[in-house]
């Protein structure tokens, strides 16, 4: 019998290409996908992208949806509270195991694996450490199709919001941007892919800015913020 897992699933690119690894091992019974949603907007957290969207394609994937809701901007202790609450839930239907896309930031992976532990789960990284520039190849290779739903501006500006991630778009990207956007520089929506049974149909809305404050830093006088750009995609009737 196969160990039962849960996949955190952010709806983007390395989500869906961390999946597909997984269900062709075929190690673990994956019983939901589990995705942060901020509670008063009905948005994928970071993502932007409407819950709409997010349960055509779950649905089009096959597999049950958890939605984990925050409030708009949760303190650490809010969110680890909500996040312990939903997986000693998930843990008590059995699943011993936690799956995610993450690639090579340390101090994630760390807090992903600690805050688990304290339910009595472990963490999954089939994505971990790969080249990033590979895996966004490969992810091209296996013919999945993803748009980015957010740019921050401190890498990107305003006109790759809304954009078919594909050849032209890595070699459109500038050299300090990782092209899986691992550092936070971008984030995606996949629509199509070889795990999809139909591709999700939506439209492109407006482009809408957003700012958020940074923490101030002991050499600075004054707050700055980092400012994002998110694509709005509208779910197809």
């Amino acid at each position: 019998m196969k160990p039962k897992a849960i996949f955190n699933w952010s709806s983007g690119k390395d989500s869906a290409l961390a999946l597909y690894k997984i269900l062709r091992e075929d190690q673990f019974e994956i019983i939901s996908l589990l995705t942060s949603i901020n509670k008063e907007f009905q948005r994928i957290s970071m993502h932007g992208v409407p819950v709409s969207l997010l349960e055509k394609q779950a649905e089009s994937l096959g597999f049950p949806l958890i939605k984990m809701e925050l409030p708009k901007e949760p303190t650490m202790e809010e969110y680890r509270n909500i996040m312990s609450k939903t997986m000693t839930g998930i843990k008590a239907k059995g699943v011993t195991y936690s799956i995610f896309g993450d690639i090579f930031l340390e101090d994630l992976k760390k807090y992903r694996e600690e805050q688990l532990e304290a339910v009595g789960m472990k963490a999954v990284f089939p994505l971990w450490k790969k080249n990033t520039t590979e895996l966004i190849q490969e992810f091209l290779d296996l013919e999945f199709k993803t748009i980015v739903t957010c740019v921050n501006e401190t890498y990107l500006d305003k006109s790759f919001a809304g954009r078919i991630i594909d050849q032209d778009f890595i070699k459109d990207l500038p050299g300090n941007v990782d092209p899986c956007g691992e550092n936070g520089e971008f984030h995606t929506f996949t629509f199509d892919g070889p795990i999809f049974k139909s591709p999700v149909l939506f439209h492109i809305g407006e482009t809408v800015k957003k700012t958020y404050p940074k923490p101030k830093s002991d050499t600075e006088s004054e707050e700055g913020e980092y400012v994002f750009w998110f694509s709005d995609l509208v779910l197809n009737n």
